[in-house]
């Protein structure tokens, strides 16, 4: 059956940033197709809401309170896995973000925090994953949560659709090195209803404004985007490497535009 190539039955997950959004409804995703899952995030809270959910599925789940811009926390992710799961299968790397600010205004700890975030701490996680994977089930998957930031022309988001863009190319070059055990693909998320979009949705004008751009009519679910990652962790894209999905409503412009000052003389 065709379907069985979307299972992960006996397979291990981490999933990074987890304890909300589509971090959340990608590790729920992933355990309802078979999987037992490593949740990271900040907040044990969420953390903990995350596993019940998981466990409701069926599946085992493992609560890892980090913070992967640490180090320690990186690697206690991979070693929770591999010495609680015995193997490792898939990393969704999904934690990232940075908020809206212009360029005239973006100073350079903003910039290299920003590009840290999105691009750094995915590449070190990837590194240390790969290894597990390798080593204790032969091959595996990661899946990197980007953004049409990336590849599309956004004011008042330099830093973070640079370090998107960045990503985008680390999963293309980390894809070629690490082919056939290790396949690494990204999907690029538009506008989704959680805490990032919600001063959009909240106003009205906003959002009619955000649904008109929209050609699908509406901001996508983390259930739209956790669909996507099974697809590219499951077997069901077993020849997709080295690829960036876009999960996006059909936007091939901005929805939504963030305002940015002009740039004019300086006053003396």
């Amino acid at each position: 059956m065709i379907l069985d190539s979307f299972r992960l039955d006996g397979k291990v997950a981490v999933v990074t940033g987890a304890g909300q959004g589509i971090g959340r409804g990608i590790a729920i995703g992933l355990a309802e197709a078979g999987a037992d899952v490593v949740v990271g995030a900040r907040t044990q809270a969420d953390l903990d809401e995350v596993v019940a959910r998981i466990e409701a599925t069926g599946r085992r789940a493992l609560a890892v309170v980090s913070d992967v811009l640490v180090d320690d926390d990186r690697r206690r992710l991979v070693d929770a896995a591999v010495e609680t799961y015995g193997r490792l299968d898939v990393l969704v790397n999904n934690a990232g973000g940075s908020g809206p600010r212009p360029a005239m205004m973006t100073s350079e700890r903003f910039f290299e925090m920003a590009m840290r975030f999105n691009v750094t701490q995915p590449f070190l996680m990837s590194q240390l994953a790969a290894r597990a994977m390798v080593d204790t089930a032969g091959s595996g998957s990661i899946v990197n949560i980007s953004s049409r930031s990336s590849d599309m022309v956004l004011s008042s988001f330099v830093a973070y659709g640079a370090g998107k863009a960045a990503l985008n190319q680390m999963t293309r070059n980390l894809a070629v090195e690490l082919a056939p055990r290790v396949r690494v693909n990204a999907i690029g998320v538009g506008g989704v209803a959680t805490q990032g979009l919600e001063v959009v949705l909240t106003d009205d004008a906003l959002r009619a404004q955000f649904e008109a751009n929209t050609p699908m009519g509406r901001a996508g679910t983390p259930e739209d985007i956790a669909c996507a990652a099974l697809y590219l962790a499951s077997p069901a894209s077993a020849w997709v490497t080295g690829k960036l999905l876009h999960v996006d409503g059909g936007c091939e412009r901005p929805a939504i535009d963030v305002p940015a000052p002009r740039l004019e003389p300086s006053t003396t």
